[in-house]
């Protein structure tokens, strides 16, 4: 694949990527209602979008959903509010049937030593996006009309992205590599029920696909990010420092670390990097939970409880925790409070530890979940089910993600925040102990072999790496041969 070739890939991949990021991190600060119409579209999408990209195809899939983005930006900048509401919806739609699409047509487009690669660009677009939004909420707070602009940006990168499919031959390798699957003797046919079947041992593959979101979720990662800006002002850093590292500073350790984690992707491999990867999330998760209690990051949780509960519409373009919030937060009866603003055991270095302990939280998230996610996804799956099956897990993403965010304060009201984090770190630490058992190791392998090793559960214990499970290479597959010539010796 050619230098041209291979850029507009790389285009499909990293503006899908953008448009998903962009459109999530703008939803995060209006009403409820815009919010959760967003969320509606994209839970149904998860349900019928499988289908439809199975059926129709990946590449008509993503085009598709452009459609319906430039669609629903279209009704999101008339001035009513059903539209704005039926736009957000049409929009969450497109953008789940994008993120699903996009890494499953990448990955069947490409060659296996740049498949890492290319498809977690879609997780650095996400990043990008995010950042790009920040920026945006920024410039156009104070802009008349500003909200329209906000939606209206969109449009780039989805036009980018049409242009790009558009030069793309139907007839490509994806195209052609499933034309020849679903041609090989004999013809496997997959539903939705076949997810949970023995037979090609699905089933597994299953439960892998679930383990991957479900774990991502558990972490509480969007929850940490959600809370950054809160942690920080009560580390001390005041003023509009706080909303800096909380959004900028934080966006750049996402994207710098996506980045590591997609050039080590195709050298490294898929395993090291997401078992690593939850391994220092545990650390650095657990050392916030045991420091937060002896430093005031214990009552962020009644703090950022009341700025959520004085939350107002009108702040449609600033953070959803902003400084000017927490310097004054009503709670409860009313009255005014202020945060604490050092540490109990007047130590700064504990303060430090905590702040590079979340750094270090959300780097690894990035590095490993993040991307890792994705791709897997994009891999274990068999071609004719692939875009069933990824919609299926998405579909228990989005709901865990939402059960995870609505269900954050009452945690914090249950069990304190210093023990929340305790208790996201044990479970990254089971997430590593569990991938330990059963992820496979996809790095440099086409989709066919993958499916074929998956469906044959070759894989066994490796002490050479750390007691690790990998997957067998051919040889000793082809050691076993050799006895049955050993008839044919003796006569």
């Amino acid at each position: 694949m050619g230098y041209c070739s291979l850029l507009l890939p790389c285009l499909v991949s990293s503006t899908g990527g953008l448009m998903f990021g962009y459109e999530l991190a703008i939803s995060l600060a209006p009403s409820g209602v815009l919010v959760s119409s967003l969320l509606v579209g994209s839970l149904l999408a998860s349900v019928v979008g499988g289908s439809l990209i199975d059926c129709y195809g990946r590449r008509n899939s993503i085009m598709l959903s452009n459609g319906l983005t430039l669609t629903g930006t279209a009704l999101l900048l008339i001035s009513s509010y059903p539209l704005l509401v039926l736009g957000r919806a049409t929009v969450g739609f497109a953008i789940c049937i994008s993120s699903m699409s996009c890494c499953i047509f990448v990955s069947e487009l490409v060659r296996p030593e740049r498949r890492g690669v290319l498809v977690s660009l879609y997780e650095v677009g996400i990043t990008v996006g995010i950042l790009a939004a920040y920026a945006v909420n920024y410039v156009m707070a104070e802009t008349q009309d500003g909200w329209k602009w906000m939606f209206g940006l969109a449009v780039v990168p989805t036009v980018i992205q049409l242009e790009s499919l558009w030069f793309l031959s139907s007839s490509t390798q994806s195209n052609s590599a499933q034309k020849h699957l679903f041609n090989q003797k004999p013809a496997r046919v997959y539903n939705y029920m076949s997810l949970f079947h023995t037979k090609d041992n699905m089933r597994t593959r299953t439960m892998i696909g679930l383990a991957l979101v479900l774990f991502q979720q558990f972490t509480g990662q969007p929850n940490v990010l959600f809370y950054a800006s809160t942690i920080f002002y009560t580390l001390g850093f005041h003023s509009h420092t706080a909303a800096v590292l909380a959004s900028v500073g934080l966006g750049l350790v996402k994207v710098l670390s996506t980045l590591l984690s997609m050039a080590l992707s195709d050298r490294i491999g898929r395993r090291p990097l997401l078992i690593g990867g939850c391994s220092a999330m545990a650390v650095s998760l657990i050392v916030i939970g045991l420091l937060s209690t002896h430093s005031h990051v214990e009552e962020m949780g009644c703090v950022s409880k009341g700025v959520m509960s004085n939350m107002s519409i009108a702040k449609t373009h600033e953070p959803l925790i902003t400084v000017e919030d927490i310097n004054k937060t009503v709670i409860n009866n009313g009255t005014e409070v202020n945060p604490p603003v050092a540490s109990a055991l007047n130590i700064p270095a504990a303060n430090w530890v905590i702040l590079l302990s979340l750094m270090a939280a959300v780097s690894a998230y990035s590095i490993g979940f993040g991307p890792m996610t994705w791709l897997l996804l994009s891999e274990i799956f068999p071609a004719e089910v692939r875009g069933r099956a990824f919609a299926f897990t998405n579909c228990f993403n989005s709901s865990a993600n939402l059960l995870i965010t609505f269900t954050f304060l009452s945690l914090i009201d249950a069990v304190g925040l210093p023990r929340l984090f305790v208790l996201y770190g044990t479970i990254a630490a089971v997430a590593a102990a569990v991938f330990c058992g059963i992820l496979p190791e996809t790095k440099g392998k086409s989709l066919e072999d993958i499916d074929q090793e998956l469906r044959l559960n070759r894989f066994s214990s490796n002490k050479d790496c750390c007691g690790l499970l990998s997957w067998r290479n051919s040889a000793p597959q082809y050691q076993k041969v050799h006895c049955q010539d050993m008839p044919e010796m003796s006569s």
